[in-house]
């Protein structure tokens, strides 16, 4: 099983977060690959510099912690931002949006906790 963990997903991971269930916690080690979006590190660099993201000091040298959790990074292609044209409008949020498109194109299953999502493909795991 491959696998392309939504922005929170891993941040619950590298963070020990409670939140992070235990179905997704036993998906992740059972997974063959694990990957994170360099999409998802933008977004957590915006979201933090927005003050809309509260993890503190605790979020540093992301693209480091990618590795060093034992996920590999999955980088933005022209394919993937093309195939984000082809998706319904269910979601507005754009990362979100290009998550699913990178997906869609590789594909993975895109492990999230947003049940919105869920209606975009059968790639989607909803994990709660």
């Amino acid at each position: 099983m491959r696998l392309l963990l939504d922005t929170h997903i891993f941040l619950w991971c590298i963070l020990d977060d409670a939140k992070l269930s235990k179905k997704a916690k036993a998906m992740i080690i059972d997974a063959d690959e694990r990957y994170v979006s360099s999409a998802s590190i933008w977004e957590i660099v915006i979201k933090k510099s927005l003050g809309k993201l509260d993890y503190g000091n605790e979020i540093g040298e992301l693209a480091k912690t990618i590795v060093d959790s034992g996920f590999l990074e999955l980088s933005i292609t022209a394919k993937h931002a093309e195939a984000v044209l082809r998706l319904a409008p269910i979601h507005r949020d754009p990362f979100d949006r290009l998550l699913i498109a990178q997906a869609m194109c590789e594909p993975l299953i895109f492990l999230t906790a947003d049940k919105t999502l869920q209606d975009y493909s059968h790639l989607i795991e909803v994990v709660m």
